[in-house]
Formats: structure tokens, C-alpha cells, sequence
């Protein structure tokens, strides 16, 4: 089976909507760091699919862009826009206990859709998991661009 590289490009708003102090469960912080540890690549995509969200996971950042919508040009580049970020605290005192973390909301109104995907990540990281088991995850390259809005946007 040949590899190929999915490249794509996400913009980060400019500014934050909200940030919060929150945790996410040990189990689910060790799932993740398993699933990019085996994939060996700097990055994974995980869809999420119940919601048609994309989480992009990385070491230190997961980051989630709605599929349905938030597309966006600049500078002749194309990329959808990053909706929320997860960034986990490095280092932690125990392997099972829960991991802080700071959840970042670009977009207002997100908070339900924050909690849900809480809840939806865990069953697709589990699929992903088998599916890794089975035939291994394909690399990608991936960039994150700051999003700079149009004036009367803002």
C-alpha cells in the first residue's frame, strides 16, 4: 500500500471570543497522545463525525474546524477557520488523572458545541484506534495560518 500526504490549511482567528479553565479526562489525553505516537507524523485528523467537526490533533494543541462551514481566502491560500482549541497543560503529575486544560473559543456561542464535543471525541478516537490497529494511519502535512478579517467584519 503507497502513502500519500493530505496537505491542508486551517486560519486562526485573530482574536479569542472566550477562554476558559476546564480538564479533560486522563483516558482521553493518553488516547490522543497514543493515536499521534503511533501515527508518527506531527499531526492526525480526527472527523468527528456525528457533528461534521475535524479535530486536528497535535502534541501539544487538538484544534477543531466545522466541515459544514468557516472557509476562508487570503492572500491567494484557501483554509478553513479553527471554531475552538483544546491546549492541554505539558506534564502532569499522574498518568490517570485528569489533564488541565485551556479550551479556546474563536467564535461566540460555542459553548454547547464545546460540551458535546467532550462527548463525541471519545468514540471516534476509538474508532481511529482500530482503524490504526488494522492498517495504520496515513501522514499529512498541515499548516495554521493567523486569519486576519476584513475590516467591516470584525
Amino acid at each position: 500500500m503507497g502513502s500519500y500526504y493530505v496537505r491542508e490549511t486551517f486560519f486562526r482567528p485573530d482574536q479569542e471570543a472566550a477562554r476558559e479553565s476546564s480538564s479533560i479526562p486522563a483516558g482521553l489525553c493518553n488516547r490522543l497522545q497514543r493515536l499521534l505516537r503511533a501515527a508518527d507524523a506531527a499531526c492526525v485528523f480526527l472527523p468527528i463525525r456525528p457533528m461534521q467537526y475535524l479535530a486536528v490533533v497535535e502534541r501539544d494543541e487538538i484544534v477543531f474546524v466545522d466541515a459544514q462551514g468557516g472557509y476562508a481566502h487570503q492572500d491567494g491560500e484557501g483554509g478553513r477557520l479553527i471554531r475552538l482549541a483544546w491546549q492541554p497543560a505539558v506534564g502532569r503529575d499522574s498518568i490517570s488523572a485528569p489533564v488541565p486544560c485551556e479550551m479556546v473559543y474563536y467564535f461566540r456561542g460555542l459553548r454547547e458545541v464545546q460540551l458535546r464535543l467532550l462527548a463525541e471525541i471519545g468514540p471516534a478516537l476509538d474508532r481511529m484506534l482500530e482503524c490504526q490497529r488494522d492498517q495504520g494511519i496515513q501522514a499529512w502535512e498541515g499548516r495554521v495560518l493567523p486569519f486576519r478579517q476584513p475590516p467591516g467584519l470584525r
